[in-house]
C-alpha cells in the first residue's frame, strides 16, 4: 500500500476534490466511501461518508487521519476514483493487494471550477439540478430552466442513483472501443434515456444501447425521441426477452433488467450470462415463482402466513439469482436501489464478470432442497439458455 500511501499524502491538500471508494471484498463493512473536503475555521478537513448496512455515518479527520483512515478503507475495497483540481486517479487493487494507477489531467473547465468546500451543501447528483437535459424535459421531470418538477423529484432520485451504480462500474469498461447495452423491459425508459446520456454525452464512452419492450407505442415513441435528440446509437425493440437474439449485435458488454416481471428477469440474466456480459444490473419484480414452490416443514409455521411466505419467497428469488451470478464467475452485489418509502421495489443485482467460477455449487444445491424450490435462473443456467 505504499504506492497509495503516496497517492494520498500528494493529494490531500486544497486541491482535492473527491474521492468514492467502492466495490468491497467483504459485504459485512463498509460497501461504499465517499471523500469531500471541508474548510472549518480556515482549516482544511476531509469528510468521510462511510455507507454500511443502508446508512451513511460521518467523521471528520485532518489530511494525515484522513490518509490512515483511506489506506485502512482500500484494505477492504478494490477500487478507488479520485478528483483533484490537476487530474483524475482511478486506483484498482486486484485480489492479491497489487495497485494499478490511471491517472489523467483534467479538462481545463474543471481545473478552473471551484472547489466547493461549504460545510452544509446541497446534495450533488450525478444529473445536477439547474442544468437542463434535454430528455428530462420531455419526460416531464424538469422544466426548461432545469428545475426539478416537484411531483417528479422521486424519479429524479432514483434516476441518479441508479447513475451512481453505473459510475461505480466505470472502471470495468473500455473506454476505447464501442461498447454495446441491452436493456430488456425499458418501459417509457428514463433510465435508458439517462445511461446513453451519462456515458455518451457526459462520459464520452462510444456505446451503442439497444432498449427491448413489448409495448408497441411505448418503442415507437421512445425512438422517436432518440431520433429528435440526435441519439444515433440509442435505438429501442419490440421484442419478448426470452425469445431475444443478439445477432447482428456482436458482443455484449452490459445487460440492464429494470422492474422485468417475475421470470422475465430469469430469462434476461441467463442471456447475459450467456453472452459474457461484464456488467449486469438488475432491478427484479413480482418474484412470484417460488412463492408456489417453498416448502419446508421445519419452516412450516412461519410460511403459513401468506405474506410472510410472498416475501420470503421474493427475497430467496434474488439470494438466489445473485448466488447463480457468483457460481458463473460473476462478483455479485445485492443493493438498496431506492427506499421503501419511494418504491416496495427497492433491490438491485450488480453483478460483475470476473470470470472465476464460485465454489458455492453444492451449498446452492443444499439451500434449493432445504426449501424445496427450483428457480428458472438455475435451470436456464444448468442448460446453457437452451
Amino acid at each position: 500500500m505504499e504506492e497509495l500511501r503516496e497517492i494520498l499524502r500528494g493529494n490531500l491538500n486544497i486541491e482535492f476534490r473527491s474521492a468514492v471508494l467502492s466495490n468491497p471484498r467483504k459485504k459485512d463493512g463498509a460497501v461504499k466511501v465517499k471523500v469531500r473536503p471541508l474548510l472549518q475555521k480556515e482549516k482544511l478537513i476531509f469528510q468521510l461518508e462511510e455507507f454500511r448496512n443502508n446508512q451513511a455515518f460521518h467523521k471528520n479527520a485532518d489530511p494525515q487521519e484522513a490518509e490512515e483512515a483511506l489506506l485502512a478503507y482500500m484494505e477492504n475495497m478494490r477500487q478507488m476514483q479520485m478528483e483533484t483540481a490537476g487530474a483524475s486517479y482511478t486506483i484498482l487493487v486486484s485480489k492479491k493487494g497489487k495497485i494499478s494507477v490511471k491517472q489523467r489531467a483534467q479538462a481545463q473547465c474543471v481545473k478552473e471550477k471551484e472547489i466547493d468546500r461549504s460545510h452544509n451543501r446541497r446534495k450533488k447528483y450525478v444529473l445536477e439540478e439547474g442544468v437542463p437535459v434535454p430528455f428530462l424535459l420531455e419526460l416531464g421531470v424538469m422544466t426548461k430552466e432545469g428545475k426539478i418538477v416537484n411531483s417528479r423529484f422521486d424519479k429524479f432520485r432514483q434516476i441518479n442513483r441508479f447513475l451512481e451504480f453505473i459510475e461505480d462500474i466505470l472502471p470495468e469498461l473500455d473506454k476505447d472501443r464501442e461498447l454495446t447495452i441491452l436493456d430488456f423491459g425499458c418501459g417509457k425508459s428514463y433510465l435508458t434515456f439517462a445511461i446513453y446520456y451519462y456515458l455518451h454525452e457526459l462520459k464520452k464512452y462510444d456505446i451503442r444501447i439497444i432498449g427491448l419492450d413489448l409495448k408497441k407505442d411505448v418503442i415507437r415513441w421512445c425512438n422517436e425521441l432518440s431520433k429528435k435528440y440526435g441519439y444515433e446509437k440509442l435505438t429501442f425493440q419490440e421484442g419478448n426477452i426470452a425469445d431475444y437474439s443478439e445477432s447482428g449485435t456482436g458482443s455484449v458488454d452490459m445487460v440492464v433488467t429494470l422492474h422485468a416481471c417475475d421470470t422475465a428477469t430469469d430469462y434476461a440474466l441467463a442471456k447475459a450470462v450467456g453472452w459474457g456480459a461484464k456488467v449486469i444490473l438488475s432491478v427484479p419484480c413480482c418474484q412470484h415463482e417460488l412463492n408456489g414452490q417453498m416448502e419446508n416443514d421445519i419452516l412450516k409455521p412461519v410460511l403459513g402466513y401468506g405474506l410472510i411466505k410472498e416475501r420470503m419467497a421474493a427475497l430467496v428469488t434474488d439470494a438466489l439469482r445473485a448466488q447463480y451470478l457468483e457460481r458463473e464467475g460473476y462478483d455479485a452485489q445485492i443493493l438498496e436501489f431506492i427506499s421503501l418509502e419511494h418504491t416496495p421495489k427497492n433491490i438491485l443485482i450488480r453483478a460483475v464478470k470476473t470470470g472465476k467460477k464460485g465454489g458455492n455449487g453444492e451449498a446452492v444445491r443444499r439451500c434449493e432442497e432445504f426449501l424445496h424450490v427450483s428457480p428458472t435462473l438455475g435451470r436456464l443456467l444448468e442448460r446453457k439458455g437452451e
